[in-house]
Formats: C-alpha cells, structure tokens, sequence
C-alpha cells in the first residue's frame, strides 16, 4: 500500500485489481473502495493512509457505501452474500444470505435501518442494519436488478431492471406499489428528485424518462443521446436533471418541461457516471477515456480535465463539504482530487 501526492492529488494504491466504486463516509472524513480483488478498503479522506481492509468476500466487490450516520459500510458481491462492517474497526458484523446469484446493487435507507441489495437473481431483498436479519424479499422483477433508490422519507424504494421497467416498492410492507413501463431496453440506473415527487431512470434503449412516483405516470422522455445511458442525477439546488451515456456526452434537461438544457462535450469515450456537487454549482463526469471531466453546471462549460488514471473511471464521489472528489478506476487506484 502507498501513497502518492503529487500537485495535492492523493493517489490511494494498494488493490490489485480494478477498483469499482468509491464512496465517503457522511462526515468526508473516511473513504471506501471496493474492488475486484475481493476486498473493501476503508482510507482517511484527508491523508490517504489506509485504515482497514475489508477482507472476506470470495468474489469481486461491487460496492462499500457508508450508512447514513457513517457507522456502518455495507457491501456487495459476487460471491451471493453481502456483508455489514463496522466502519470505525474494520470488523464483519453480519453477513447477509439468500441471494442466489451475484449482489451488484446496494443502498441505504434515509434513516439507515434498512439496506437494499439487488441481484442478478431478479430480486430485492431488505434487510434490518442492526441485527442482519432479512426484512423483506421483492420479488416481481423478471431480469437482474440493476439498482435501487429509497425516496428521501424512505417510505418507497425505486428499482430498475433488464426487464426494462422500473417497481416502487413500499419499503414497511414490502407491497409493489406501481410498476413503470414505457422503457424498451435494459433500465441501468434510477434516481429520486430531492423532493421525492420525481424519479428519472436511464436506459440501454438511448432515453432517459421522469416520472410521477404518486401516480407512476411517465411525465417525459428525455431523447437525445445516440447510444446506452449509464447513469442519472437530479440537481440538488435546481429543477435539472442529468445523464451520461455511452455516446460519450452528458446531458442537462428541464426536470419540469424536460426541455434540453445542455450537452456536455469533451470525452472521447463512453460516460459512465454523472454527479452533482452537493451545491448544485458542479458536474462531474466520469469517463472510460481515462479522466474525469468537472463542468459549470450553469453554463455547461468545462472547468477542469482530471488527468492521471491509466483505465477507465468506473465510479466517483463528491465530499459533502465539495472540498475534493474521489474517483475509482480500473487502473487499481483510486485518486482523491482538491478542488
């Protein structure tokens, strides 16, 4: 393990293999990574030194998000069982069994008493943070399930799916509350608006679409892009919604109208990830051409070209201070940027 500082950009090496996402923890002050190498790592944010590495996994770990009081890590895999971690000691606290297949998507609720995993196995399952015990299994979905969203009250999660729609589920009695049709390719990401009146959803078939979670009624289609959509952001200060796509662009609409607002050009290659600082007045986009690209989201004008990383960037991270931003590559590093 090592730490390379050059020009204030902190290079965190150690994993060996790709590096999958990265996440920080409520306070900014730790940072996860989950890897190909079958492990999670938990850094300081501030010095990049490591802290604990989260062994145990027999297969690739997809995701190592923090719980919403910073206490706990969750993590999934595919070796079929997800792990809670004490996230001050390094230490497993529950592992998670019942999925049959690889776990690729995870998510807390608001109040950090229920994880949501999604599987390669066409379900959902809910589980109670504390104790580790299964809290619900939503099933419905007929192809894997990509993702999953809890709405801001926490009262409804949003899943996306191959099977090409979206289900909100109620997350106390685990009902599915409306299923979302309209998509006709593989549903890769959805996200809620901060007021959690809207959800937008990306998708293989080249849109993205909002909805009305109340009544499940498509309110847009968000045309545009001339290839897969990989991920979708709301604004958390304006009414504007993004989202990157394998076309190599980013682009911004009207989350009222969906009027086009933007595109923002630059990679050379497929967008992954698309994110919003916590102050609304950045974007960032990730990128398989090796950097990082931040725009004014007010003008769509490119501030800052993130150079360094020799493989794509699958994953990046804001801290909540928008101090700096965390990115994950297949390079096996992650990189921790001042702004």
């Amino acid at each position: 393990m090592s730490v390379i500082e050059a020009a204030g950009v902190r290079v965190l090496a150690g994993h060996t293999g790709a590096v999958n996402s990265v996440a920080f923890s409520p306070d900014g002050a730790r940072l996860s990574t989950a890897s190909e190498d079958k492990t999670a790592r938990v850094w300081n944010a501030a010095t990049g030194e490591l802290m604990h590495t989260l062994s145990g996994h027999t297969d690739a770990v997809f995701a190592a998000p923090f719980s919403p009081d910073g206490a706990k890590i969750a993590t999934v895999s595919a070796d079929l069982s997800p792990r809670l971690w004490d996230a001050r000691t390094g230490a497993c606290t529950h592992e998670l069994t019942g999925h049959t297949v690889a776990v690729f998507g995870v998510a807390f609720s608001p109040d950090g008493r229920l994880l949501a995993t999604t599987s390669y196995d066409e379900t959902v399952r809910l589980w109670n943070t504390s104790t580790g015990a299964g809290a619900g299994v939503l099933e419905g979905h007929s192809d894997i399930v990509y993702g999953a969203a809890f709405s801001p009250d926490g009262k409804v999660l949003a899943t996306a799916s191959g099977d090409g729609t979206i289900r909100i589920w109620n997350t106390g009695s685990g009902e599915c509350l409306r299923v979302l049709t309209g998509h006709t390719g593989i549903v890769s990401a959805v996200a809620f608006s901060p007021d959690g009146k809207l959800i937008a959803t990306a998708s293989f078939d080249r849109t993205a679409r909002l909805w009305e979670v109340a009544t499940g009624n498509c309110l847009r289609i968000l045309n545009g892009h001339s290839d897969t959509v990989w991920s979708v952001a709301f604004s958390p200060t304006e009414r504007v919604v993004a989202a990157a796509s394998e076309d190599a662009t980013a682009r911004i609409w009207d989350a009222v109208t969906g009027t086009p607002v933007r595109t923002l050009e630059g990679h050379t290659d497929s967008a992954f990830v698309v994110a919003f600082s916590p102050d609304g007045r950045l974007i960032a986009t990730a990128s398989s051409d090796t950097t990082v690209r931040l725009w004014d989201s007010s003008t769509g004008k490119s501030v800052r070209i993130l150079e360094g990383h020799a493989g794509a960037v699958s994953s990046l991270a804001f801290s909540p201070a928008d101090r700096v931003l965390a990115t994950a590559s297949t390079d096996e590093t992650a990189r921790v940027w001042p702004l």
